[in-house]
């Protein structure tokens, strides 16, 4: 009974070696142990919320995006806002944008909902094409896996930034332009997505239990529906977690280059685009969506790896946050010095029994003299 219990305090025992957990339930588990990641989540969570909640926040402020404050404006100045720390006060929390006045806190809430939409979007798209396509590469006979490999390489070859220029520049400005954007990310960066499904489907179609679905007469679509999408989600889930701050990172990009959302629509990047000519003047109109873009895309990354971990439990973080690896650090001393304190004591225990053989032969002279005496005597 002792053994048991020792057993299972053990710092090794995995809790996926209970049969009766649950997989969700073991994943919450093993997410609950990585601080870096609930820190990381929560930051992600109140992001969501607040791009969730601008229009309420804004209301409560008593502001819009939209509308133009020119008294708030030093004219005079170049249209520098009037004020302190950009014109900060009661009825603009965050200040006002320069030579326009329009809120920075009600665009920085709303570019949230923008920058987070196209982004989740883009995400949505790529796993489903890039699935489709890896499933049906795997699945396929030898002529369509080559076919759609090779259309899978052109698109992971294809330049993102200079293909999304060329196609949101031919669209009419009709078009609603921050699904013309997710959807233009979504539908040229599918390609990894698609080579990491194929790659993980043929693994998949080796194992007895495809092959047992396959004997028993199921068809394909049978077989991709209920053996080989579930054995799928842990690492398409875990790519889509690492997709979004990248996503994040090309809206914004094709916004500061002026060919992502349109004004008056408040996106990060569009901010960016305007503020790099008031960096000096007005250095809160640049450092706002800038460090929003930062602790967004710092925080999906961190999360997206404490996934990844939490799926794979036998794989190691990629990034040691916090008092990890103090603790690491520390377990390595600790199994250093038992070593050094172990081969210590094996050396002495050798010393020992060196001294002790010349004693052990000599006692054992001493009688075979005595006995050779008496003999003689």
């Amino acid at each position: 009974m002792s053994e048991a219990i020792v057993a299972s305090q053990a710092p090794g025992t995995d809790p996926a070696s209970v049969p009766g957990a649950s997989g969700a339930r073991l994943f919450w588990r093993r997410l609950r142990t990585q601080r870096a990641a609930l820190v990381a989540a929560a930051v992600v969570a109140l992001l969501v919320l607040l791009a969730l909640a601008a229009p309420l926040l804004t209301a409560i402020e008593g502001q819009d995006p939209t509308t133009y404050h020119p008294s708030l404006i030093d004219s005079a100045r170049g249209g520098v806002p009037v004020g302190s720390f950009g014109g900060v006060g009661g009825d603009h929390w965050l200040g006002v944008e320069p030579q326009t006045g329009r809120d920075l806190f009600a665009r920085l809430v709303y570019g949230a909902r923008v920058s987070l939409g196209v982004a989740l979007g883009a995400t949505v798209v790529q796993v489903l094409v890039g699935v489709v396509v890896g499933v049906a590469a795997a699945l396929g006979n030898r002529w369509i896996d080559q076919l759609l490999s090779r259309i899978t390489d052109i698109f992971v070859a294809m330049p993102l930034m200079i293909m999304s220029l060329a196609l949101l520049a031919i669209v009419p400005s009709s078009f609603p332009r921050p699904l013309l954007v997710a959807l233009v990310i979504g539908l040229i960066a599918w390609g990894n997505t698609a080579k990491i499904v194929r790659a993980q489907t043929l693994t998949l179609k080796g194992l007895d239990y495809v092959s047992a679905a396959r004997l028993s007469g199921w068809n394909t679509w049978h077989i991709a529906r209920r053996e080989l999408l579930p054995g799928l989600a842990a690492p398409v889930i875990t790519y889509a977690a690492l997709l979004v701050p990248m996503n994040i990172s090309a809206e914004a990009a094709l916004s500061f280059l002026g060919v992502g959302v349109k004004p008056p629509t408040p996106s990060w990047g569009q901010m960016l685009t305007a503020a790099n000519v008031w960096y000096q003047a007005a250095p809160q109109y640049l450092l706002l969506p800038a460090g929003a873009l930062l602790v967004t895309v710092l925080a999906l990354t961190v999360l997206g790896d404490g996934v990844r971990t939490a799926l794979d439990p036998r794989a190691a973080s990629r990034l040691r946050v916090g008092t990890g690896r103090k603790r690491e650090a520390k377990a390595d001393a600790s199994t250093k010095k038992a070593k050094a304190e172990a081969g210590a004591k094996k050396a002495a225990a050798e010393a020992g029994d060196k001294r002790s053989a010349p004693d052990a032969s000599a006692k054992k002279a001493a009688p075979d003299a005595s006995a050779k005496k008496e003999a003689k005597a």
